[in-house]
């Protein structure tokens, strides 16, 4: 008689795929046969992993790895004794996992990456084993209210730059700038006034605000890669000498992203900053203040109401895409399986 195995899937009860540190991960293999099959065991394993790898110049690979879950279990079989015998049709193995708090969130990156996956793998007597595997996601959400008062206050910063040599000078270039608060969500808008008061001989070309994202990758206690991207931009057009230009309340959206930093996770570090940039015309370099911000997953609430204060959107906007496995593609997809021999 011949032995064929149909289906062999995890299925998560949550669609989305998504979960919280502290929420339940549930779902169920599903062994889909077509005759009376022996199997040994079932085996199941949750893994949550932070991972850096790049190459230096002298191709020697730098590596950092650190473990955030690591859970086994059996949903068939006990050890030492044989073989049970799964009669044709559909069976069943539900699996449930506290997820511990503090997990940092899923994250890929250039360098590094924290990913979360969940390996099965269906045992038969003879060896062969059959096995699949199945990524979800961690979102460690952070509450702007939570979080230090100075996030909901406008925050403002000046410069005066002197263009052209110390020797020969030009003249100074003065530069204002103001943003509505320094926390936002995916989806908000970044509410943002400047001034620049070109007080100089040298005709300013443009000026630009500049959202990026800044993340670094540490290996074995030392930063080894970083890697800057710029998200968003605004942008306005020249400014002559002894002229003025303002920025009343210019907007600029926060595209889909994850939190500022990952906590939990000690290998990788991303940061949120917007750039108000001012370029010469001339040979003088740009001229950038950098205003650090916070990205969050819950907008600010109203004290008194509890009402939100923004129009972002929160979870629905992260991830935007689902993420894949780095180290190595899934054994099967959804719809299939394979076999492996041992």
């Amino acid at each position: 008689m011949s032995r064929k195995l149909l289906k062999f899937l995890i299925y998560f009860d949550s669609p989305s795929l998504l979960y919280f540190p502290g929420q339940f991960l549930t779902g169920r293999v599903l062994v889909e046969l077509e005759d009376d099959t022996p199997f040994s065991g079932l085996f199941f394993h949750v893994v949550g992993e932070g991972c850096v790898r790049l190459r230096n110049r002298g191709q020697e690979r730098l590596y950092d790895k650190e473990s955030y879950i690591d859970f086994r279990m059996r949903l068939l079989g006990e050890a030492g004794q044989g073989p049970v015998l799964l009669s044709p049709g559909i069976h069943s193995f539900p699996f449930k996992l506290g997820l511990p708090l503090g997990l940092p969130s899923t994250f890929l990156g250039k360098h590094g990456w924290v990913q979360y996956f969940c390996k099965a793998a269906l045992r038969e007597p003879n060896g062969l084993v059959h096995k699949n595997q199945q990524v979800f996601i961690v979102m460690n959400p952070i509450d702007l209210n939570l979080e230090p008062a100075i996030v909901a206050k406008p925050f403002q910063c000046e410069i005066d730059h002197k263009l052209g040599r110390s020797c020969m000078s030009s003249g100074v270039v003065v530069c204002r700038i103001r943003l509505d608060k320094g926390g936002y969500i995916p989806g908000e808008k970044i509410h943002i006034w400047a001034s620049v008061n070109n007080q100089s001989r040298t005709t300013i070309r443009s000026t630009e605000a500049v959202l990026t994202e800044t993340i670094q990758y540490t290996a074995r206690g030392k930063v080894v890669a970083s890697e800057r991207r710029e998200l968003s931009t605004l942008s306005r057009g020249k400014i002559k000498p002894d002229h003025k230009d303002d920025w009343i309340n210019e907007k600029l959206v926060v595209p889909p992203l994850p939190p500022t930093n990952l906590r939990g996770c000690h290998l990788i570090r991303i940061q949120y900053d917007l750039f108000f940039i001012i370029n010469p015309k001339s040979f003088d370099k740009r001229i950038k203040l950098q205003v650090p911000i916070m990205i969050a997953t819950y907008p600010l609430r109203d004290p008194s109401t509890g009402d939100t204060l923004s129009r972002g959107h929160s979870k629905e906007r992260y991830p935007d895409v689902l993420p894949l496995i780095r180290e190595s593609k899934p054994s099967s997809q959804m719809n299939g399986h394979k076999h492996h021999g041992v």
